[in-house]
């Protein structure tokens, strides 16, 4: 069985934990004291700043664009292995440019190995560029148009990620992403995790944004999801990661059937899988177990994901070959 389409997931948070021992090697990196494959696993829900934290662990290892390529080949590896139709790659360059490597050559890297990792399994993926709350709109503007010159590379979208609970306005990046937008990328923003439930209106309106992230705390105002669903608001849902950065209290609470009911179109994602230890495959199985999907709402589920995916026709058939060859 197909584990569908991965529509939300961080390549900083899919560094293998023997890659990160041996990269951080080669670029002289310090280990850290309890090593690798514990310092990039959460060990217990917290917040949203503390999951963040849990994720920066792995930044030292993007300082240099020949590890970039080999975490993003790699992580489409592990998409194949998962059983994904599709893969798509998001990551902030902005916080892994160097006085070396600026933001073209990272976004080149990232975009490299992904499409390296594509033609090597035959599953489809793409590179999502995400704008980061606590930087200035200067920097931001500047990823958006390194993004824009990179489009039709291997870079499909643009994003809004970061710590919501301490930067949760959109006013800031608008421009970033009317630039983004202009050179048909397609748009998505993390909002409603931390924040809210009026964050995916203003995501919405400010942002021009078609997909939302995560978006639990919607579920919470009757209006706002009858708005959402109005407007034809897809949202990226990803469980287990909003158990560990608290969104909600546990898998079974998760708001993916209020969302349904709702008439929302839902998609799902495994965010930080290897912070979380759960790849997509275990968040359908989520889903199925926990949530009470049925067979003929995952299809429904899949069939959203193709259609908000952000990909060229001929990957979109692509990815559709993967969902039928394993059903």
């Amino acid at each position: 069985m197909s584990a569908g389409l991965d529509l939300h997931s961080h390549l900083e948070g899919r560094v293998r934990p023997a890659t990160a021992a041996e990269l951080a090697r080669d670029l002289g990196a310090p280990e850290p004291p309890q090593g690798w494959a514990a310092a990039l696993r959460l060990e217990e829900p917290g917040d949203l700043t503390a999951y963040l934290a849990c994720v920066a662990a792995s930044y030292p290892l993007f300082r240099d664009p020949d590890a970039v390529r080999r975490i993003a080949f790699e992580a489409v590896v592990d998409a194949a292995a998962d059983g994904q139709a599709h893969l798509e790659l998001r990551f902030g360059p902005a916080t892994h440019v160097t006085d070396a490597h600026g933001l073209d050559d990272v976004i080149r890297a990232a975009a490299d190995g992904a499409r390296e990792g594509a033609e090597a399994t035959g599953v489809p993926s793409g590179v999502v560029i995400a704008a980061l709350r606590h930087h200035d709109a200067d920097t931001n503007e500047r990823v958006a148009r390194a993004a824009a010159r990179a489009a039709g590379t291997g870079v499909t979208g643009f994003d809004l990620a970061g710590d919501e609970s301490r930067w949760p306005s959109h006013e800031p990046f608008a421009a970033a992403f009317a630039i983004a937008g202009a050179a048909g990328l397609g748009l998505t923003c993390h909002a409603a995790e931390a924040a809210g439930a009026a964050a995916v209106e203003e995501a919405v309106r400010v942002l021009g944004v078609q997909r939302i992230g995560h978006g639990a705390h919607l579920a919470e105002d009757p209006e706002a999801l009858r708005r959402a669903a109005d407007e034809g608001v897809v949202i990226e849902i990803c469980p287990t990661s909003n158990v560990f950065t608290g969104a909600i209290g546990a898998v079974g609470e998760h708001p993916a059937r209020v969302f349904l009911d709702a008439g929302i179109r839902v998609v799902l994602g495994d965010d930080n899988p290897v912070q979380t230890g759960s790849f997509l495959s275990a968040e359908r199985a989520v889903l199925r177990d926990r949530l009470g999907f049925t067979e003929e709402e995952l299809r429904r589920l899949d069939e959203d994901a193709l259609a908000a995916a952000f990909l060229t026709p001929d990957e979109r058939g692509r990815a559709a070959q993967h969902l039928r060859a394993d059903r």
